[in-house]
Protein backbone atom coordinates (compact mmCIF):
# COMPACT_ATOMS: atom_id res chain seq x y z
CA UNK A 1 0.00 0.00 0.00
CA UNK A 2 1.32 3.44 -0.99
CA UNK A 3 -0.33 6.83 -0.41
CA UNK A 4 -1.82 8.34 -3.58
CA UNK A 5 -2.92 11.96 -3.46
CA UNK A 6 -6.01 13.13 -5.36
CA UNK A 7 -5.52 14.18 -8.96
CA UNK A 8 -6.89 17.70 -8.39
CA UNK A 9 -5.48 20.68 -6.55
CA UNK A 10 -8.79 21.97 -5.28
CA UNK A 11 -10.10 19.43 -2.79
CA UNK A 12 -13.69 19.38 -1.64
CA UNK A 13 -14.16 19.67 2.10
CA UNK A 14 -17.18 19.66 4.36
CA UNK A 15 -16.27 23.01 5.88
CA UNK A 16 -14.95 26.29 4.55
CA UNK A 17 -12.39 28.07 6.72
CA UNK A 18 -11.58 31.74 6.26
CA UNK A 19 -9.36 34.30 7.98
CA UNK A 20 -10.62 37.85 8.40
CA UNK A 21 -8.48 40.97 7.99
CA UNK A 22 -8.11 41.06 11.79
CA UNK A 23 -5.67 38.14 11.62
CA UNK A 24 -2.14 39.32 12.53
CA UNK A 25 -0.56 35.92 11.75
CA UNK A 26 0.49 35.04 15.27
CA UNK A 27 0.61 31.35 14.28
CA UNK A 28 -1.39 30.04 17.25
CA UNK A 29 -3.78 28.23 14.91
CA UNK A 30 -0.83 26.48 13.26
CA UNK A 31 0.29 25.18 16.64
CA UNK A 32 -3.21 24.19 17.78
CA UNK A 33 -4.68 22.40 14.76
CA UNK A 34 -3.83 18.66 14.76
CA UNK A 35 -5.20 18.19 11.22
CA UNK A 36 -2.85 20.57 9.39
CA UNK A 37 -5.52 23.04 8.26
CA UNK A 38 -3.20 25.99 8.94
CA UNK A 39 0.41 26.29 7.83
CA UNK A 40 3.21 28.80 8.10
CA UNK A 41 5.78 28.11 5.42
CA UNK A 42 9.45 28.32 6.22
CA UNK A 43 10.86 31.75 5.49
CA UNK A 44 7.46 33.48 5.63
CA UNK A 45 5.86 35.31 8.54
CA UNK A 46 2.23 34.91 7.49
CA UNK A 47 -0.16 31.98 7.81
CA UNK A 48 -1.09 30.57 4.41
CA UNK A 49 -4.67 30.21 3.19
CA UNK A 50 -6.35 27.46 5.26
CA UNK A 51 -6.66 23.99 3.70
CA UNK A 52 -10.37 23.66 4.34
CA UNK A 53 -10.58 20.07 3.08
CA UNK A 54 -8.69 18.88 6.19
CA UNK A 55 -10.99 20.53 8.72
CA UNK A 56 -13.10 18.29 10.96
CA UNK A 57 -15.44 21.12 11.96
CA UNK A 58 -17.47 20.59 15.14
CA UNK A 59 -15.40 17.57 16.14
CA UNK A 60 -12.87 19.74 17.91
CA UNK A 61 -15.22 22.46 19.17
CA UNK A 62 -15.05 21.14 22.73
CA UNK A 63 -11.37 20.24 22.59
CA UNK A 64 -8.33 22.17 23.73
CA UNK A 65 -7.27 22.95 20.18
CA UNK A 66 -10.41 24.54 18.68
CA UNK A 67 -8.94 27.28 16.52
CA UNK A 68 -12.01 29.55 16.30
CA UNK A 69 -12.44 29.91 20.07
CA UNK A 70 -8.72 30.15 20.82
CA UNK A 71 -7.91 32.83 18.24
CA UNK A 72 -7.00 36.00 20.18
CA UNK A 73 -8.71 38.32 17.66
CA UNK A 74 -11.64 36.09 16.62
CA UNK A 75 -10.36 36.06 13.03
CA UNK A 76 -11.27 32.45 12.10
CA UNK A 77 -14.62 31.55 10.56
CA UNK A 78 -15.84 27.94 10.11
CA UNK A 79 -18.96 27.30 8.03
CA UNK A 80 -20.42 24.56 5.87
CA UNK A 81 -19.03 24.65 2.33
CA UNK A 82 -21.94 25.28 -0.10
CA UNK A 83 -20.19 23.07 -2.67
CA UNK A 84 -20.41 20.14 -0.27
CA UNK A 85 -24.20 20.13 -0.42
CA UNK A 86 -24.18 19.78 -4.23
CA UNK A 87 -22.03 16.63 -4.16
CA UNK A 88 -23.57 13.20 -4.72
CA UNK A 89 -27.07 12.10 -3.81
CA UNK A 90 -28.93 10.31 -1.02
CA UNK A 91 -27.27 6.97 -1.73
CA UNK A 92 -23.82 8.39 -2.42
CA UNK A 93 -23.75 11.19 0.11
CA UNK A 94 -20.96 13.78 0.22
CA UNK A 95 -19.59 11.99 3.29
CA UNK A 96 -19.46 8.64 1.49
CA UNK A 97 -17.79 10.11 -1.60
CA UNK A 98 -15.11 12.02 0.30
CA UNK A 99 -14.49 9.16 2.75
CA UNK A 100 -13.99 6.83 -0.24
CA UNK A 101 -11.46 9.30 -1.65
CA UNK A 102 -9.71 9.32 1.72
CA UNK A 103 -9.52 5.53 1.81
CA UNK A 104 -8.20 5.47 -1.76
CA UNK A 105 -5.56 7.99 -0.79
CA UNK A 106 -4.40 6.44 2.48
CA UNK A 107 -5.67 2.85 2.71
CA UNK A 108 -7.30 3.69 6.04
CA UNK A 109 -10.76 4.57 7.31
CA UNK A 110 -11.27 8.32 7.80
CA UNK A 111 -11.06 9.89 11.23
CA UNK A 112 -13.43 12.50 12.55
CA UNK A 113 -17.09 13.01 11.78
CA UNK A 114 -17.31 11.81 8.17
CA UNK A 115 -19.74 8.93 7.72
CA UNK A 116 -18.15 6.09 5.74
CA UNK A 117 -20.48 3.17 6.53
CA UNK A 118 -23.93 4.15 5.24
CA UNK A 119 -25.72 6.75 3.10
CA UNK A 120 -28.96 8.66 3.65
CA UNK A 121 -31.33 6.88 1.29
CA UNK A 122 -33.66 5.79 4.09
CA UNK A 123 -33.83 2.26 2.68
CA UNK A 124 -31.82 -0.74 1.53
CA UNK A 125 -28.42 -1.20 3.13
CA UNK A 126 -28.86 2.14 4.90
CA UNK A 127 -31.77 0.78 6.92
CA UNK A 128 -30.05 -2.05 8.78
CA UNK A 129 -26.80 -2.70 10.58
CA UNK A 130 -24.99 -5.31 12.67
CA UNK A 131 -25.94 -5.87 16.29
CA UNK A 132 -22.53 -5.68 17.93
CA UNK A 133 -21.94 -5.38 21.64
CA UNK A 134 -19.15 -3.16 22.89
CA UNK A 135 -16.02 -5.25 23.30
CA UNK A 136 -12.58 -4.83 24.81
CA UNK A 137 -9.76 -3.50 22.60
CA UNK A 138 -8.15 -6.13 20.39
CA UNK A 139 -4.63 -6.51 19.07
CA UNK A 140 -3.86 -5.94 15.41
CA UNK A 141 -2.47 -9.49 15.23
CA UNK A 142 -5.85 -10.95 16.17
CA UNK A 143 -7.64 -8.87 13.56
CA UNK A 144 -5.15 -9.65 10.78
CA UNK A 145 -5.59 -13.39 11.37
CA UNK A 146 -9.25 -13.23 10.26
CA UNK A 147 -9.63 -14.98 6.89
CA UNK A 148 -11.40 -12.92 4.19
CA UNK A 149 -10.86 -15.32 1.26
CA UNK A 150 -13.57 -17.11 -0.73
CA UNK A 151 -13.57 -19.81 -3.40
CA UNK A 152 -15.13 -19.12 -6.80
CA UNK A 153 -15.78 -22.78 -7.63
CA UNK A 154 -17.80 -25.03 -5.34
CA UNK A 155 -19.03 -27.62 -7.84
CA UNK A 156 -16.38 -30.25 -7.12
CA UNK A 157 -15.08 -30.23 -10.68
CA UNK A 158 -13.08 -27.80 -12.75
CA UNK A 159 -10.32 -25.44 -11.68
CA UNK A 160 -10.04 -24.21 -8.11
CA UNK A 161 -9.85 -20.41 -7.91
CA UNK A 162 -9.65 -18.59 -4.59
CA UNK A 163 -9.51 -14.84 -4.09
CA UNK A 164 -8.17 -13.20 -0.89
CA UNK A 165 -11.12 -10.84 -0.46
CA UNK A 166 -14.83 -11.52 -1.04
CA UNK A 167 -15.16 -9.21 -4.03
CA UNK A 168 -13.96 -8.54 -7.55
CA UNK A 169 -14.51 -5.86 -10.20
CA UNK A 170 -17.71 -5.54 -12.24
CA UNK A 171 -17.94 -5.34 -16.00
CA UNK A 172 -17.28 -1.85 -17.39
CA UNK A 173 -16.86 -1.88 -21.12
CA UNK A 174 -14.36 -0.13 -23.34
CA UNK A 175 -16.45 2.76 -24.60
CA UNK A 176 -18.41 3.29 -21.43
CA UNK A 177 -15.17 3.95 -19.50
CA UNK A 178 -11.73 5.05 -20.65
CA UNK A 179 -8.84 2.69 -21.33
CA UNK A 180 -6.78 4.14 -18.41
CA UNK A 181 -9.75 3.36 -16.14
CA UNK A 182 -9.83 -0.24 -17.39
CA UNK A 183 -6.08 -0.55 -16.91
CA UNK A 184 -6.28 0.85 -13.37
CA UNK A 185 -8.86 -1.77 -12.48
CA UNK A 186 -6.92 -4.64 -14.12
CA UNK A 187 -3.65 -3.64 -12.44
CA UNK A 188 -5.29 -3.46 -9.02
CA UNK A 189 -6.98 -6.84 -9.60
CA UNK A 190 -3.59 -8.38 -10.32
CA UNK A 191 -2.05 -6.75 -7.24
CA UNK A 192 -4.81 -8.20 -5.05
CA UNK A 193 -4.97 -11.54 -6.90
CA UNK A 194 -8.64 -11.03 -7.66
CA UNK A 195 -10.50 -10.19 -10.90
CA UNK A 196 -12.09 -7.47 -12.98
CA UNK A 197 -14.41 -7.86 -15.97
CA UNK A 198 -14.01 -6.49 -19.48
CA UNK A 199 -17.67 -5.60 -19.77
CA UNK A 200 -19.34 -5.95 -23.16
CA UNK A 201 -17.06 -3.67 -25.19
CA UNK A 202 -14.44 -6.23 -26.18
CA UNK A 203 -11.01 -7.05 -24.81
CA UNK A 204 -8.42 -4.27 -25.42
CA UNK A 205 -4.93 -5.61 -26.12
CA UNK A 206 -3.55 -3.43 -23.33
CA UNK A 207 -5.26 -5.76 -20.82
CA UNK A 208 -3.48 -8.89 -22.06
CA UNK A 209 -0.59 -8.61 -19.51
CA UNK A 210 -3.27 -8.95 -16.80
CA UNK A 211 -5.23 -11.76 -18.49
CA UNK A 212 -5.11 -14.08 -15.46
CA UNK A 213 -7.13 -11.48 -13.57
CA UNK A 214 -9.48 -10.31 -16.33
CA UNK A 215 -12.92 -11.87 -16.87
CA UNK A 216 -14.12 -12.04 -20.48
CA UNK A 217 -17.74 -10.93 -20.68
CA UNK A 218 -20.08 -12.17 -23.38
CA UNK A 219 -23.12 -9.91 -23.62
CA UNK A 220 -26.07 -9.83 -25.98
CA UNK A 221 -24.37 -7.56 -28.53
CA UNK A 222 -21.40 -9.95 -28.80
CA UNK A 223 -19.14 -6.91 -29.31
CA UNK A 224 -15.52 -7.97 -29.68
CA UNK A 225 -16.21 -11.57 -28.64
CA UNK A 226 -13.67 -13.85 -30.30
CA UNK A 227 -12.30 -17.31 -29.63
CA UNK A 228 -8.94 -15.91 -28.54
CA UNK A 229 -10.53 -13.72 -25.84
CA UNK A 230 -12.52 -16.70 -24.58
CA UNK A 231 -9.42 -18.91 -24.50
CA UNK A 232 -7.20 -16.48 -22.60
CA UNK A 233 -9.44 -16.04 -19.56
CA UNK A 234 -9.95 -18.04 -16.35
CA UNK A 235 -13.57 -16.88 -15.94
CA UNK A 236 -16.15 -16.35 -18.68
CA UNK A 237 -19.11 -14.15 -17.80
CA UNK A 238 -22.43 -14.28 -19.64
CA UNK A 239 -24.36 -11.05 -19.14
CA UNK A 240 -28.04 -11.79 -19.64
CA UNK A 241 -29.29 -8.61 -17.98
CA UNK A 242 -28.09 -5.61 -16.00
CA UNK A 243 -29.89 -4.62 -12.82
CA UNK A 244 -29.68 -0.90 -13.58
CA UNK A 245 -31.65 -1.36 -16.81
CA UNK A 246 -33.28 -4.81 -17.00
CA UNK A 247 -35.24 -5.46 -20.15
CA UNK A 248 -33.59 -2.52 -21.92
CA UNK A 249 -30.28 -3.94 -23.14
CA UNK A 250 -27.27 -1.67 -23.61
CA UNK A 251 -26.75 1.59 -25.51
CA UNK A 252 -23.48 3.34 -26.34
CA UNK A 253 -24.10 6.76 -27.87
CA UNK A 254 -22.35 7.64 -31.11
CA UNK A 255 -20.25 10.40 -29.51
CA UNK A 256 -18.37 7.80 -27.45
CA UNK A 257 -17.98 5.28 -30.27
CA UNK A 258 -14.60 6.58 -31.43
CA UNK A 259 -12.59 4.77 -34.14
CA UNK A 260 -10.62 2.96 -31.41
CA UNK A 261 -13.77 1.79 -29.67
CA UNK A 262 -15.43 0.86 -32.97
CA UNK A 263 -12.42 -1.22 -34.01
CA UNK A 264 -12.49 -3.19 -30.79
CA UNK A 265 -16.26 -3.67 -31.04
CA UNK A 266 -16.04 -4.47 -34.78
CA UNK A 267 -18.51 -1.69 -35.54
CA UNK A 268 -18.81 1.54 -37.55
CA UNK A 269 -17.31 4.63 -35.79
CA UNK A 270 -19.55 7.44 -34.53
CA UNK A 271 -22.72 5.33 -34.67
CA UNK A 272 -24.84 4.42 -31.66
CA UNK A 273 -24.40 0.79 -30.63
CA UNK A 274 -27.18 -1.26 -29.08
CA UNK A 275 -27.06 -4.51 -27.17
CA UNK A 276 -30.44 -6.22 -27.54
CA UNK A 277 -32.45 -7.74 -24.75
CA UNK A 278 -32.27 -10.68 -24.41
CA UNK A 279 -29.88 -13.08 -26.18
CA UNK A 280 -32.15 -14.00 -29.05
CA UNK A 281 -30.65 -17.48 -28.99
CA UNK A 282 -31.63 -18.13 -25.36
CA UNK A 283 -35.25 -18.62 -24.30
CA UNK A 284 -34.93 -21.62 -21.99
CA UNK A 285 -32.60 -23.38 -19.59
CA UNK A 286 -31.75 -25.78 -22.43
CA UNK A 287 -30.70 -22.84 -24.64
CA UNK A 288 -28.73 -21.44 -21.70
CA UNK A 289 -26.88 -24.75 -21.35
CA UNK A 290 -26.01 -24.71 -25.06
CA UNK A 291 -24.36 -21.31 -24.54
CA UNK A 292 -22.28 -22.61 -21.67
CA UNK A 293 -21.40 -25.80 -23.56
CA UNK A 294 -20.25 -23.65 -26.49
CA UNK A 295 -17.68 -21.69 -24.48
CA UNK A 296 -16.63 -24.77 -22.49
CA UNK A 297 -15.64 -26.43 -25.77
CA UNK A 298 -13.47 -23.40 -26.58
CA UNK A 299 -12.06 -23.08 -23.05
CA UNK A 300 -12.78 -26.17 -20.91
CA UNK A 301 -10.68 -24.82 -18.03
CA UNK A 302 -12.68 -21.64 -17.46
CA UNK A 303 -15.25 -21.08 -14.72
CA UNK A 304 -18.65 -19.83 -15.89
CA UNK A 305 -20.33 -16.80 -14.35
CA UNK A 306 -23.89 -15.79 -15.21
CA UNK A 307 -24.98 -12.19 -14.63
CA UNK A 308 -28.72 -11.65 -14.28
CA UNK A 309 -30.94 -8.85 -13.03
CA UNK A 310 -33.43 -9.37 -10.22
CA UNK A 311 -36.96 -10.06 -11.52
CA UNK A 312 -39.55 -11.53 -9.18
CA UNK A 313 -38.65 -15.07 -10.28
CA UNK A 314 -34.91 -14.57 -9.91
CA UNK A 315 -34.74 -17.63 -7.65
CA UNK A 316 -35.91 -19.84 -10.51
CA UNK A 317 -33.44 -18.15 -12.85
CA UNK A 318 -30.61 -18.94 -10.41
CA UNK A 319 -31.56 -22.61 -10.18
CA UNK A 320 -31.78 -22.82 -13.96
CA UNK A 321 -28.29 -21.35 -14.29
CA UNK A 322 -26.94 -23.91 -11.84
CA UNK A 323 -28.39 -26.82 -13.84
CA UNK A 324 -27.07 -25.25 -17.04
CA UNK A 325 -23.57 -25.55 -15.57
CA UNK A 326 -22.75 -22.14 -14.05
CA UNK A 327 -20.19 -21.87 -11.27
CA UNK A 328 -20.99 -18.28 -10.29
CA UNK A 329 -24.37 -16.56 -10.26
CA UNK A 330 -24.16 -12.76 -10.22
CA UNK A 331 -27.34 -11.12 -8.95
CA UNK A 332 -27.28 -7.53 -10.20
CA UNK A 333 -29.60 -5.15 -8.34
CA UNK A 334 -31.02 -1.88 -9.48
CA UNK A 335 -28.65 0.70 -8.02
CA UNK A 336 -25.49 -0.12 -9.92
CA UNK A 337 -24.36 1.15 -13.30
CA UNK A 338 -22.82 4.46 -14.25
CA UNK A 339 -24.74 7.68 -14.77
CA UNK A 340 -25.69 6.33 -18.20
CA UNK A 341 -28.39 4.07 -16.75
CA UNK A 342 -31.88 5.66 -16.87
CA UNK A 343 -33.12 6.71 -13.43
CA UNK A 344 -36.62 5.39 -14.13
CA UNK A 345 -35.16 1.93 -14.76
CA UNK A 346 -32.84 1.96 -11.74
CA UNK A 347 -35.62 2.90 -9.36
CA UNK A 348 -38.65 1.05 -10.69
CA UNK A 349 -37.85 -2.22 -12.46
CA UNK A 350 -35.37 -4.54 -10.72
CA UNK A 351 -35.87 -5.98 -7.26
CA UNK A 352 -33.61 -4.31 -4.66
CA UNK A 353 -30.50 -6.42 -4.24
CA UNK A 354 -30.98 -6.94 -0.50
CA UNK A 355 -34.30 -8.73 -1.21
CA UNK A 356 -32.94 -10.75 -4.12
CA UNK A 357 -29.96 -12.12 -2.17
CA UNK A 358 -32.10 -13.57 0.60
CA UNK A 359 -34.72 -14.90 -1.83
CA UNK A 360 -32.16 -16.77 -3.95
CA UNK A 361 -30.07 -17.95 -0.98
CA UNK A 362 -33.11 -19.51 0.72
CA UNK A 363 -34.37 -21.14 -2.49
CA UNK A 364 -30.97 -22.69 -3.24
CA UNK A 365 -30.89 -24.04 0.33
CA UNK A 366 -34.32 -25.61 -0.14
CA UNK A 367 -33.16 -27.16 -3.42
CA UNK A 368 -30.12 -28.65 -1.66
CA UNK A 369 -27.59 -27.02 -4.00
CA UNK A 370 -26.54 -23.90 -2.09
CA UNK A 371 -23.07 -25.28 -1.30
CA UNK A 372 -22.41 -25.94 -4.99
CA UNK A 373 -23.10 -22.40 -6.17
CA UNK A 374 -21.08 -19.21 -5.64
CA UNK A 375 -23.59 -16.38 -5.21
CA UNK A 376 -22.18 -12.92 -5.91
CA UNK A 377 -24.19 -9.72 -5.42
CA UNK A 378 -23.78 -6.40 -7.22
CA UNK A 379 -25.72 -3.23 -7.86
CA UNK A 380 -25.23 -0.50 -5.29
CA UNK A 381 -22.47 -1.99 -3.10
CA UNK A 382 -20.64 1.09 -1.80
CA UNK A 383 -18.68 0.20 1.34
CA UNK A 384 -17.10 -2.65 3.29
CA UNK A 385 -20.23 -2.63 5.45
CA UNK A 386 -22.46 -3.11 2.39
CA UNK A 387 -20.22 -6.05 1.51
CA UNK A 388 -20.63 -7.57 4.97
CA UNK A 389 -24.40 -7.03 4.92
CA UNK A 390 -24.67 -8.72 1.52
CA UNK A 391 -22.84 -11.76 2.85
CA UNK A 392 -24.95 -11.85 6.02
CA UNK A 393 -28.06 -11.87 3.80
CA UNK A 394 -26.78 -14.96 1.99
CA UNK A 395 -24.23 -14.03 -0.68
CA UNK A 396 -20.74 -15.53 -0.84
CA UNK A 397 -19.27 -12.23 -1.96
CA UNK A 398 -19.92 -9.12 -4.03
CA UNK A 399 -18.92 -7.46 -7.29
CA UNK A 400 -17.74 -3.85 -7.17
CA UNK A 401 -18.15 -1.13 -9.79
CA UNK A 402 -19.06 2.43 -8.83
CA UNK A 403 -16.90 2.44 -5.68
CA UNK A 404 -13.80 1.90 -7.81
CA UNK A 405 -14.77 4.85 -10.00
CA UNK A 406 -15.29 7.02 -6.92
CA UNK A 407 -11.80 5.99 -5.79
CA UNK A 408 -10.55 7.43 -9.11
CA UNK A 409 -12.21 10.77 -8.41
CA UNK A 410 -15.83 10.34 -9.58
CA UNK A 411 -18.15 13.00 -8.12
CA UNK A 412 -21.38 11.28 -9.27
CA UNK A 413 -22.26 14.12 -11.64
CA UNK A 414 -24.09 11.75 -14.02
CA UNK A 415 -22.41 13.08 -17.16
CA UNK A 416 -21.17 9.65 -18.28
CA UNK A 417 -23.06 9.51 -21.58
CA UNK A 418 -23.26 13.16 -22.58
CA UNK A 419 -20.98 14.69 -25.19
CA UNK A 420 -17.35 13.94 -24.43
CA UNK A 421 -18.31 12.10 -21.24
CA UNK A 422 -16.74 12.34 -17.80
CA UNK A 423 -14.86 15.59 -17.13
CA UNK A 424 -12.53 13.65 -14.81
CA UNK A 425 -11.38 11.19 -17.45
CA UNK A 426 -13.16 8.13 -16.04
CA UNK A 427 -16.25 7.44 -18.18
CA UNK A 428 -15.02 8.94 -21.44
CA UNK A 429 -13.43 7.96 -24.74
CA UNK A 430 -12.25 11.47 -25.53
CA UNK A 431 -8.53 11.36 -26.34
CA UNK A 432 -7.80 14.47 -24.26
CA UNK A 433 -9.98 13.69 -21.26
CA UNK A 434 -8.76 10.13 -20.76
CA UNK A 435 -5.26 11.50 -20.22
CA UNK A 436 -6.50 12.85 -16.88
CA UNK A 437 -6.23 9.32 -15.45
CA UNK A 438 -2.77 7.81 -15.02
CA UNK A 439 -3.17 4.03 -14.81
CA UNK A 440 -0.46 3.50 -12.18
CA UNK A 441 -1.97 6.23 -10.00
CA UNK A 442 -5.47 4.86 -10.48
CA UNK A 443 -4.43 1.29 -9.71
CA UNK A 444 -2.83 2.33 -6.43
CA UNK A 445 -5.95 4.25 -5.43
CA UNK A 446 -8.08 1.12 -5.90
CA UNK A 447 -5.45 -1.01 -4.14
CA UNK A 448 -5.59 1.35 -1.16
CA UNK A 449 -9.40 1.27 -1.07
CA UNK A 450 -9.33 -2.53 -1.02
CA UNK A 451 -6.82 -2.47 1.85
CA UNK A 452 -9.05 -0.17 3.90
CA UNK A 453 -12.07 -2.38 3.21
CA UNK A 454 -10.27 -5.57 4.16
CA UNK A 455 -9.16 -4.05 7.47
CA UNK A 456 -12.72 -2.90 8.26
CA UNK A 457 -14.18 -6.28 7.29
CA UNK A 458 -11.67 -8.13 9.46
CA UNK A 459 -12.45 -5.89 12.42
CA UNK A 460 -16.18 -6.41 11.99
CA UNK A 461 -15.81 -10.19 11.73
CA UNK A 462 -13.60 -10.21 14.82
CA UNK A 463 -16.21 -8.21 16.75
CA UNK A 464 -18.78 -10.82 15.69
CA UNK A 465 -16.54 -13.58 17.04
CA UNK A 466 -15.70 -15.03 13.61
CA UNK A 467 -12.42 -16.31 12.21
CA UNK A 468 -13.51 -16.35 8.57
CA UNK A 469 -15.84 -14.39 6.31
CA UNK A 470 -17.38 -17.72 5.29
CA UNK A 471 -18.96 -17.93 8.76
CA UNK A 472 -20.95 -14.77 8.04
CA UNK A 473 -22.89 -16.20 5.07
CA UNK A 474 -26.62 -16.20 5.70
CA UNK A 475 -26.37 -14.92 9.27
CA UNK A 476 -29.38 -12.62 9.13
CA UNK A 477 -29.75 -13.08 12.89
CA UNK A 478 -26.79 -10.73 13.33
CA UNK A 479 -28.56 -7.84 11.60
CA UNK A 480 -30.74 -5.20 13.24
CA UNK A 481 -33.21 -2.72 11.81
CA UNK A 482 -32.37 0.97 12.13
CA UNK A 483 -35.37 3.01 13.34
CA UNK A 484 -33.84 6.46 13.35
CA UNK A 485 -35.36 7.60 10.03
Amino acid sequence: MKPRLPGYRSLIGKYRISLSDDCFHCGLCVELCPYGVFERREGFNHVTAPNSSLCEGPDCSTGPYHCATKCPVDAIRIEMDPQWKTLGDFRWTPDLIVSTWHQAETGEAPNGNREYKIGSSGGGFDRFDFAIEESAPVSSTEVKSVDTSISLNCRGEGPSIEIPVPWYGAGMSFGSVSLPTMLSRAMSAKAWNTFTSTGEGGYPDELIPYKDHVITQIATGLFGVREETIRRTRIIEFKYAQGAKPGLGGHLLGDKNTPGVAKKREAVPWTSLFSPFPFHSVYSVEDHKKHIDWVKIINPDALISVKVSTPSDVDMVAVGSYYAGANIINLDGGYGGTGAAPEIAKKNIAMPIEYAITKVHQFLLEEGIRDEVVLMASGGIRTSYDIAKSIALGADGVIIGTSELVALGCVRCGNCERGRGCPRGIATTDAALDQLIDADWGAQRIINLYAAWQNQLRMLLHQLGMKSVKELKGRTDLLRYIDEY
